[in-house]
């Protein structure tokens, strides 16, 4: 008997010893649970479908691809579809001169075409705001009546006349091709004196962040974009000069920041930047050409979409810009999109200095991320 336990034991040790000895669990432990950390937080996160169709599109791409996809532009007079192609265009705008005369039916074509001729599909955006700026309601052939302005809807029946409204824009709009309205307009006014008053929703900042909110939320599949941060005031028309904005920053916490807030959190994509100097947060130049001003929108109200310029052709710019250079400022302060007219002109400047070093290429990259993004949410990219 003890022979045969003997003659176990020994075999036990050779098979032990062969298998290099019994199993080392201590070092089986993942290190983290070592560590007492939590095992899933330690874990690799997997990039999602969006990110990786993103990342994918940005590896193929060339430099002047990816500055193109940063320009959404006015439509040009002549040669719109062979344009797309020749500067990557990001998105076309479309104001009264495309939409005047146009039937549902040749407008969709017409857009189309610019589709056709994109290797990216386009944005193609539109101010239809409601009241005075009503770029595709005011063809009589595309809409029976003016689209109301936010402040005459909500006179008439409260913010379920504001939500009505929305989802009846939003279906017009995709029905034509567009696929962004560059609204609503969020900017707190309430004195009919200001300059925005009629373009805006006309009460204060609580009522303006419910209109956001509700504006934004009816409107999904078209993307909204907010309007005109940081938040106009009683400021003057900066199409035609210089808006000098000198009221306290606590002001804005209080007040105007509150409609961006509720619009990007009910899930604005886009978020259109003034030409005003707000000198509270940079005395020297305009909104939309200030680092400063953008890192207020990004750190401070949190938003991780789409930064855009208002119109870079505006006469508030044009005394910030060297030899023509806008766009390039605005890439540089932290836009995303550059909303210009003269883009064959500031394409090649904005690609000339991402050559030269001055614009670095992680700048460019992180901006055409949150474009191509954009597209994505909007069902734009497929999977």
């Amino acid at each position: 008997m003890k022979t045969g336990l003997l003659s176990l034991l020994l075999l036990l040790s050779i098979l032990l010893a062969a298998c290099g000895g019994p199993p080392d669990y201590e070092h089986q432990i993942p290190p983290a649970v070592e560590r007492g950390e939590d095992l899933q937080r330690s874990e690799v996160r997997l990039p999602t479908r969006r990110e990786k169709r993103v990342e994918d599109l940005l590896a193929g791409m060339t430099t002047e691809e990816k500055v193109g996809q940063m320009f959404f532009v006015r439509v040009p007079e002549e040669g719109a579809a062979g344009d797309v192609s020749a500067y990557h265009l990001g998105g076309y705008i479309l104001f009264g001169r495309d939409t005047k005369d146009q039937t549902a039916g040749s407008l969709r074509q017409k857009i189309q075409s610019w589709q056709d001729a994109a290797a990216i599909p386009l944005l193609i955006g539109v101010d239809e705001e409601g009241g005075t700026v009503v770029r595709v309601s005011s063809n009589p052939q595309l809409r029976e009546t003016k689209f109301r302005s936010p402040q005459k809807l909500f006179a008439a029946g409260g913010l379920e006349a504001i939500r009505a409204d929305a989802r009846e824009k939003r279906a017009l709009l995709a029905s034509l091709g567009i696929n962004v309205n560059l609204a609503p307009v969020v900017d707190v006014s309430t004195g009919p004196e200001d300059f925005i008053y009629d373009r805006s929703f006309g009460q204060d900042a609580a009522a303006t962040a419910d209109y956001a909110a509700a504006v934004v939320a009816e409107m999904e599949g078209v993307g909204s974009v907010l309007k005109h941060f940081p938040g106009y005031g009683d400021n003057t028309d900066t199409h035609t000069g210089v808006a000098n904005d000198q009221r306290p920053y606590e002001q804005f916490l209080t007040s105007d920041f509150l409609p961006f807030r509720a619009g990007i959190e009910a899930g604005a994509g886009g978020v259109l930047v003034c030409h005003n100097i707000v000198a509270c947060m940079d005395p020297d130049l305009p909104a939309s050409l200030s680092p400063e001003v953008h890192r207020i929108l990004r750190e401070e109200l949190g938003f991780t979409g789409v930064a855009m310029t208002d119109d870079l052709a505006m006469d508030a710019v044009k005394a910030y810009a060297e030899e023509g250079s806008a766009a390039v400022l605005a890439v540089l302060a932290g836009n995303d999109l550059v909303v210009a007219g003269d883009y064959r002109e500031q394409i090649p400047q904005v690609i000339a200095a991402v050559t030269d070093g001055r614009i670095p290429l992680e700048t460019v990259d992180t901006a055409v991320r949150r474009v191509l993004g954009w597209k994505y949410d909007l069902g734009l990219l497929g999977e």
